[in-house]
């Protein structure tokens, strides 16, 4: 069973991502999912073992979207921070895309 992340965590994570890093999140999308030309995604959840997304498709429609961590299944928050710059890594590496440097 995967773990389970407390309110505030969950709302810091989602509320970081969902106002400075748009980009990231449909960079992500783009690279992980299955919907093609995505226009933009959200973050709407984390557990121990990966996020969720909702993809915003061009004809109006969502899309739901699960990436596992790529380091594996996690239990502390400082963690989050560090798969989902894996996961923005991974999707850079993937789309061709020259990341950022991460401070």
């Amino acid at each position: 069973m995967a773990h389970t992340f407390d309110e505030e965590a969950l709302t810091g994570v989602l509320r970081h991502m969902n106002a400075d890093h748009t980009g990231d999140n449909l960079l992500i999308a783009r690279a992980f999912g299955t919907v093609p030309d995505p226009i933009a995604a959200r973050m709407v959840g984390f557990d121990g073992d990966g996020g969720d997304w909702v993809v915003a498709l061009a004809d109006g429609g969502e899309a739901p979207l699960r990436v596992p961590w790529p380091g594996g299944a996690i239990t502390e928050r400082r963690e989050v921070r560090r798969e989902i710059v894996a996961l923005y890594d991974a999707a850079c590496a993937r789309l061709g895309v020259e990341p950022r440097p991460h401070s």
